[in-house]
């Protein structure tokens, strides 16, 4: 099972702004040429495909693509191996925001 950590603003006191906007998330992703942005998130099981509508920054690592999903103000992203931890806090310090694991 991958843990699931928040990059979030809402422990932050002084913060003027303590979400993280969708307009925010693509001014900075698009920045990022390892990245795409996707409504949709396409999860493909053995006997089945699934389809979760959202806002999601996918990175491109090797063959396999990881989703940062921006929800109600915060990123959301699990940890499927260990390359994502990096990325997670470079993308949180740059953003000026915090990691919480859930």
């Amino acid at each position: 099972m991958n843990q699931r950590f928040r990059i979030t603003r809402s422990m932050q006191e002084n913060n003027t702004e303590p979400s993280i906007s969708l307009d925010e998330c693509k001014d900075y992703f698009a920045a990022k040429p390892d990245f795409a942005y996707s409504q949709v998130l396409t999860v493909k099981g053995p006997e089945s495909n699934m389809s979760i509508d959202g806002d999601f920054f996918m990175w491109k690592q090797g063959d396999v693509e990881i989703p940062f999903r921006l929800y109600m103000g915060d990123l959301y992203v699990a940890i499927s191996n260990e390359a994502v931890v990096p990325k997670m806090i470079e993308i949180a310090t740059e953003l000026q925001a915090d990691i919480v694991e859930g």
